[in-house]
């Protein structure tokens, strides 16, 4: 697809900087903050296509995004199903920690075995398992896939288990030598996505183990997934450098993030995102300090919304930032707490601060539709997490309910009392102990929503929208350029639709009460 071009200079695009910012410190100096629905975009003159936008953006500073979406890290939004579509899609999950640490390893190897374009740590079983044990291993983590290396006791590869060789298999008691396929073909360390495909063709072999110089297991290829790769069917994933769907997962503080993050590692996840209630807090630095000392790995942090607290962790090392204390759908902090900046306000504060350490923003919570994604994004967010807006889809792992003949999605806070009250790791995220707990949530449903690929392309292309009437011809442009106005109440009823009766209503607007 040709990619538009936009038709400002540098001193065009210094002023329109000069001009943001002008407006942000007056509405600053007057004491006032501002959200999503207090401000609307100024159109300029435009030479681009919609559909020809680039939306791809960062994540933090070495992961990025074929679109600036991420999913939130609930456990009614965000596990392996989720994060799977999300990233064909081109964005990222983050696998909630409301999981053990075990199960939450499990959750993330589900997404980055999902399409298996290099396998570096390929799932291998001893040849004196037996067939009982390996399916019930294979159930237990929840693999789609069938084809398992089988290895001696020094790690060399003797054999192969696929399908075929399941599937014929009456006897479970049966060795996995005795069933597994021998006469398997191999590639050398090293070998590269198109001679393995190359490979597998001529052999017509499905799986390609990779073998070191002593016959030991060094990785594993999948025709499917190669195949895929290369034909450009997956020109829309977020993929690693490896051709495995991007993934994240939130961690506490301390020992929960020490433990967490050395068996996540192991399942070469993308990044990690250090996930409270109040990020500028000595537990917090102290442990992203600790990780960046140790693992080679992103670590995003939040949630904030003071410019101080983004320096404070920006120069602690973080690689990213979470914006948003307190203005999602089912969050009650700002209520209950009496804490918190409104949205556009926050993210353009922290946001500026930020671009100092070259450190990109998410934007965290507080969107209704799909035009607060570029107001978001003007305000100088690289992307935006969604919980509310992503809740009720099918990949959501929420449960069904009917309510007067609607059906529904449970839905609910990370701070809920629910949460708090059944999970460990909502209670630290709130920095709470287990007895006379303070909710800072709420618990309900939202109205199933349908596919999320089907949901995803409203808000993109809301997105694309906003970017053309803006005149920018990609993410960093709409975060340079955005010029706002802000409206007052009779604005705001004018913007929705009115003196009307709707009577057939659209698949991207829904009046929110």
């Amino acid at each position: 697809m040709k990619q538009s071009k936009s038709v400002l200079t540098q001193e065009s695009k210094r002023k329109l900087i000069a001009k943001r910012d002008a407006f942000f410190r007056k509405v600053s100096d007057q004491g006032i903050a501002l959200t999503y629905d207090d401000v609307r975009l100024t159109t300029g003159y435009s030479a681009i296509m919609p559909d020809n936008i680039n939306i791809e953006s960062k994540f933090s500073k070495n992961v990025g995004l074929k679109m600036p979406i991420v999913s939130a890290a609930m456990d009614t939004v965000t596990e392996a199903e989720m994060a799977i579509e999300i990233a064909k899609i081109g964005g990222i999950g983050v696998i909630h920690k409301n999981f053990t640490a075990e199960e939450q390893v499990a959750q993330v190897a589900k997404v980055k075995y999902h399409l298996n374009g290099l396998i570096e740590k390929p799932i291998c079983f001893n040849e004196n398992d037996t067939i009982k044990d390996i399916l019930e291993n294979r159930k237990e983590r929840g693999f789609r896939f069938h084809s398992f290396l089988i290895t001696d006791s020094q790690q060399r590869l003797v054999g192969i288990m696929t399908k075929n060789d399941f599937d014929f298999c009456e006897d479970l008691s049966l060795k996995a030598s005795q069933v597994m396929s021998r006469n398997v073909i191999t590639g050398n360390s090293g070998v590269g996505l198109r001679e393995a495909h190359r490979i597998m063709q001529e052999s017509k072999k499905k799986a390609l183990p990779l073998i070191d110089k002593d016959g030991k297991v060094a990785g594993l290829y999948t025709f499917s997934d190669v195949k895929r790769i290369l034909s450009g069917d997956s020109k829309t994933f977020n993929l690693d450098k490896n051709g495995h769907l991007r993934v994240a997962a939130a961690v506490g503080v301390y020992d929960d993030a020490f433990e967490r993050v050395e068996q996540l590692i192991s399942e070469k996840i993308d990044l990690v995102i250090i996930d409270t209630a109040h990020g500028d807090s000595k537990g917090v630095l102290e442990t992203l300090k600790a990780l960046k000392k140790k693992y080679d790995i992103d670590v995003l942090v939040g949630n904030i919304s003071e410019p101080e607290s983004a320096e404070r962790l920006c120069r602690a090392g973080a690689d990213g930032l979470k914006i948003g204390q307190g203005p999602g759908s089912i969050c009650t902090t700002r209520i209950i707490a009496g804490i918190g900046k409104p949205q556009v306000s926050a993210i353009y504060e922290c946001a500026k601060v930020a671009a100092k350490f070259g450190v990109p923003v998410c934007a965290d919570g507080g969107l209704k539709y799909s035009g607060d994604i570029p107001i978001a994004i003007g305000a100088g967010a690289h992307s935006v997490m969604m919980g509310n807006m992503l809740a009720g889809t099918k990949e959501s792992p929420g449960e069904f309910r009917f309510h007067q003949g609607v059906q529904y999605k449970v839905y609910r806070g990370m701070g809920s009392l629910g949460a708090m009250e059944s999970n460990k790791g909502s209670r630290e995220r709130y920095n709470q102990g287990k007895n006379d707990l303070v909710p800072e949530g709420m618990e309900g449903m939202v109205p199933y929503k349908g596919p999320l690929r089907e949901v995803i392309h409203q808000y993109i292309g809301g997105l694309r929208r906003g970017m053309g009437y803006v005149g920018a011809g990609n993410i960093e442009e709409l975060r340079t350029i955005a010029q706002f106005v802000r409206i007052t109440e009779a604005g705001k009823a004018e913007s929705h639709p009115h003196d009307i009766i709707i009577t057939r209503e659209a698949p991207n607007y829904q009046k929110q009460l």
